[in-house]
């Protein structure tokens, strides 16, 4: 049935186990696939945060290259990695539905969160968790942690750490959900953390028009609201940006936040619109949270992270 389509995965268990999601959804359409795996540089630098690489979308750049010479037809990501502008000549396909957006804490007992005196560490590679966290608890200690999950859960064990944050998607898909893992509900966040996106040539319309039956539209809304928010702030890797935008019925409700880099400052918005008067939707929450002192607060974030580089 066509072409035998070539996927571009990152290594890691969890991009395969993307990879696999979506090949299976193909497959099951009667499309022949085949999965052509593609070491990263995000994959490979792990000293070093995400935001001191000075790269955006260095998780997806290498299988970006990868499309742009012919050499897979398709690349699945984490919606949250992809840059909020695409590289030229490259699409997107699909979005598939969405897992949880949360965020959530693996910890070994949380007899700290009780007590606000005490003190504690926690490790997350993530400046915008690091900055709500800090937020909530401003006596708390944050240190950096990279790697993909497998890595980061070994850390924590091996650590000293009370606890380490994940995406609840992330610890779901490959089944390493602990028991007692705490969802954090009141942090807001990555734009489309969940969603699984998959790219493709702006030329290929075969693979364009196969991907567009693997599409979930209400996902694929939510996550370009989201995205338009992020645009608009200008935020990428480099500022502690949150948003999520949730279908319900005919309604989309929206909340996004922007704060300082140590949590002391923060800029929220919460909005609701009608479905079918979403478009702009994303811009005028991010144009809020500039009108609220957005804007002086990213000028402030990009003269710090000029000192990190």
């Amino acid at each position: 049935m066509g072409k035998i389509i070539r996927i571009g995965t990152r290594e890691s268990e969890l991009a395969l186990w993307q990879a696999k999601m979506v090949q299976a959804k193909l497959e099951a359409l009667g499309h022949d696939t085949i999965l052509v795996p593609i070491t990263s540089t995000g994959d490979q630098v792990l000293d070093k945060p995400l935001y001191e690489l000075g790269i955006t979308g260095i998780f997806t750049k290498t299988l970006d290259i990868a499309l742009l010479k012919g050499k897979i037809d398709i690349a699945v990501h984490s919606l949250k990695d992809v840059p909020t502008q695409l590289p030229k000549g490259i699409v997107q396909g699909a979005v598939l539905q969405r897992a949880s957006p949360h965020d959530l804490l693996v910890h070994k007992g949380m007899d700290f969160l009780q007590n606000h005196e005490e003190l504690a560490t926690i490790a997350t590679g993530s400046l915008r968790r690091k900055a709500q966290w800090l937020s909530k608890y401003p006596h708390h200690k944050l240190v950096n942690l990279r790697g993909n999950v497998n890595t980061r859960l070994i850390k924590l064990i091996e650590n000293e750490w009370q606890g380490a944050i994940f995406a609840q998607a992330g610890l779901e898909r490959i089944k390493l959900m602990p028991k007692d893992a705490l969802v954090l509900d009141w942090m807001v966040p990555a734009p489309a953390q969940g969603a699984m996106v998959v790219v493709t040539l702006e030329k290929d319309s075969y693979c364009q028009e196969v991907l567009s039956q693997i599409n979930h539209l209400p996902s694929e809304k939510e996550t370009s609201i989201e995205r338009e928010f992020l645009r608009v702030l200008e935020g990428g890797c480099t500022a502690p940006i949150g948003a999520l935008a949730e279908i319900q019925e005919n309604t989309v409700r929206f909340k996004g936040v922007l704060l300082s880099l140590d949590g002391t400052e923060k800029i929220e918005v919460e909005k609701s619109s009608e479905l079918d008067k979403i478009e702009g939707f994303g811009k005028a929450c991010a144009q809020q949270i500039l009108d609220q002192g957005g804007t002086v607060l990213m000028q402030s974030i990009r003269n710090e992270n000029s000192t990190i580089h």
